[in-house]
């Protein structure tokens, strides 16, 4: 059992700090407690425990051991690695194909509620591929992508089709490698097929099918939910937002929605919104509805709708501990068995909506989106039936107003505005030096580190070195809880050249890019950087890098690798699951050493788990420098602006008339 931290030390959002005091002076755990109170399996957690069969589990702790049927140590640490990826890409892809079947129903008037809402992108998506768009409705078109995206998830032969949006030079080096997906399906049934007992036990064999599965989720499955998702709920712009637990009310019935669905979530935004519903909640003596979101669910109404977000992944069992929440609404992915739990100590609800997600002891209303206003409507009503329920509230008064809603849609836009829409200005901001590089900074939460900690350490540390960072899923709401998501929070403690550029675009310096399905917005941005040109010509030739500070899930692998195949560099904070133990067993980080020496070799991206933030901070600049330099960019040097652009004007106009023509005119005061 490992020493129980001090509260402080679970994380540094104080909205959290005082929940978790609440939960032990109620004596009700939480993820945290829990995560104290389990110690974890050294050799499962060094990859090095094989379960593929019943003649295991076999655990090699000392060199030379070889599982009973005389796997090594690698391949068992490569078969590992292999399935975790494999179910990190199914459950993207498995969202990724639900939104192509809902595409499908709206084109042919099935739903309720949904409409196209985004029409200029269906139609720019639809061109990629060839469907004809002239003189043809939204609806039929959208039902031939529908069609085209359905097929990629069963597709047997060929390549999935979004690849050919990569940049042309990383299109040919995937073909060489022999890592382009033939289907989303199809290589996650190989993978699983190739890590079974007696099947392929070559590790760098093994991996590159790794590598294959990951891309038919980046490439192909999330890049399809992505794409719908602005389609039928509309592509994001920047919009004011709320987050953390102080936006649950007292005077009215709060519903939050958890999970990754925005078929779902969208519905009950909609509901919410009913006269019938907010009249319904008046007549409970409610003053109406409050929705609020956690996880990516949180993201996905968020950047679209303007939603508040409660929290972040570990925020889920806290808002339940407010008394506040009469129901929690639930859908797919990242969801805490232990919620039922604790609910069942307050008043609240815990309402599963999947045909794929049951939880005992909670309520199950089966979601169709056939029926999806209707069901939306049911689920809202039987929260307003709990309000009578409610106890003793305790709900923090911390929250922070945040800008989401940056997708590479507005990104291009906002940097040349309706007639001259380009990557251009961010190019030649890096090019110059203004910004010395991009940093993705992604993940979940683990409640093994400091919640939040990672992400905004890093995230603060960048910015004054004049990184410009993107965020999505629960890091982004990491930062946006601290105000690091406003123009005018944080704007001070960033670079000088950094802030130059976001002063004249006006943007934050932290931009939300959605929820960690929308990761391929990020892939679409490099791409476009790179058609841009100025930056070489493939991805991995960019000074960027993706950090996942605080990851914990199966998913995280999954992006992490198909960012590496499209040329990134990608740090995870935290243990490796596959780092090996070699002070006791020799070469037992084989695979480690591959997936970052063998990796950027093989793709020029690379994998690598780094614990500290200091080092993950210091390795990210020393990347973004050496790119810089392969690059022939000039060095970084962080005094070099921050006296030209808006900046300086603001300054002059703030000086008298005199001194103000001298320094716009260089003239003598007369």
């Amino acid at each position: 059992m490992s020493k129980k931290r001090e509260v402080q030390e679970y994380t540094i959002d104080t909205a959290a700090q005082t929940m978790i005091r609440r939960a032990e002076e109620l004596g009700v755990d939480t993820a945290f407690s829990r995560a104290d109170a389990m110690s974890p399996c050294n050799i499962g957690g060094a990859g090095m425990c094989c379960k593929q069969c019943g003649m295991g589990p076999c655990r090699l702790t000392k060199s030379g051991d070889v599982g009973v049927c005389g796997a090594t140590i690698e391949t068992i640490q490569a078969r590992n690695l292999t399935r975790a990826i494999a179910a990190g890409a199914a459950a993207h892809s498995d969202h990724g194909r639900d939104m192509a079947f809902t595409l499908k129903a709206v084109a042919n008037g099935q739903t309720e509620g949904y409409a196209i809402k985004d029409v200029a992108k269906l139609r720019r998506v639809a061109s990629y591929y060839g469907i004809p768009i002239e003189k043809r409705s939204p609806e039929e078109i959208a039902n031939d992508l529908a069609d085209l995206y359905i097929s990629q998830f069963g597709q047997q032969r060929g390549e999935v089709v979004p690849v050919r949006r990569a940049p042309k030079k990383r299109q040919e080096r995937w073909k060489q490698l022999g890592v382009i997906p033939r289907g989303v399906d199809r290589e996650v049934v190989e993978a699983l097929h190739r890590t079974h007992i007696g099947d392929d036990q070559d590790y760098q064999h093994i991996l590159q099918h790794a590598v294959k599965t990951a891309m038919a989720d980046g490439w192909a499955g999330s890049m399809i939910a992505t794409d719908i998702s602005d389609i039928l709920f509309g592509t994001p712009a920047p919009l004011l937002g709320q987050a953390n637990l102080g936006v649950l009310k007292k005077d009215m019935v709060n519903v939050v929605v958890h999970g990754h669905e925005p078929t779902l979530s969208e519905m009950i935004v909609a509901a919410s919104q009913d006269p019938e519903i907010i009249a319904y909640a008046r007549a409970a003596g409610a003053n109406g509805v409050q929705l609020s979101g956690i996880c990516c669910t949180a993201n996905e109404i968020l950047m679209r709708q303007g939603i508040p977000a409660a929290g972040n992944f570990l925020h889920q069992e806290l808002s339940i501990l407010t008394g506040a929440v009469e129901a929690m609404v639930v859908d797919v992915q990242c969801i805490m068995q232990a919620l039922v739990g604790l609910a069942s100590r307050f008043h609240t609800k815990i309402i599963t909506t999947s045909p794929k997600v049951k939880i005992t002891g909670a309520t199950h209303i089966e979601f169709d989106e056939h029926h999806a206003l209707t069901i939306a409507k049911q689920i809202l009503k039987l929260a307003i039936d709990n309000f009578k329920n409610r106890g003793e509230v305790h709900i923090p008064n911390e929250r922070e107003d945040l800008i989401p809603g940056f997708s590479h849609e507005y990104i291009n836009y906002m940097l040349g505005g309706s007639y001259r829409a380009s990557f251009r200005p961010l190019n030649d901001a890096i090019i110059s030096g203004r910004i010395r590089g991009v940093a993705a900074i992604v993940g979940c939460n683990n409640p093994r580190s400091q919640q939040d900690y990672l992400h905004t350490k890093v995230v603060r540390e960048l910015l004054k070195q004049d990184v410009l960072v993107v965020q999505t899923g629960c890091g982004a709401i990491a930062s946006a809880k601290l105000g690091l998501l406003l123009g005018e929070a944080g704007i001070d403690q960033v670079g000088p050249g950094l802030r130059e550029v976001c002063e004249t675009v006006g943007i934050p310096p932290v931009l939300h890019m959605g929820s960690c399905v929308d990761n391929t917005r990020i892939l679409t941005v490099l791409t476009q950087m790179v058609e841009e040109g100025g930056l070489g010509d493939d991805i991995d030739q960019i000074p960027a890098v993706g950090l996942a500070p605080e990851w914990m899930s199966e998913k995280a692998l999954a992006i992490a690798t198909y960012c590496v195949a499209s040329g990134a560099y990608v740090i995870f904070g935290g243990q490796s699951p596959i780092g090996g133990m070699p002070d006791r067993v020799e070469d037992s980080d084989k695979v480690l050493k591959y997936i970052s020496q063998g990796w950027e070799k093989e793709y020029g991206g690379k994998l690598e788990f780094i614990a500290t933030p200091e080092k993950m901070i210091e390795a990210t600049l020393a990347h973004i420098d050496k790119k810089r330099a392969a690059l022939g960019l000039p060095a970084w040097e962080p005094n070099k602006f921050g006296r030209s652009g808006d900046a300086k004007m603001l300054q002059v106009e703030a000086l008298p008339l005199e001194k103000r023509r001298q320094a716009i005119y260089g003239l003598a005061a007369d």
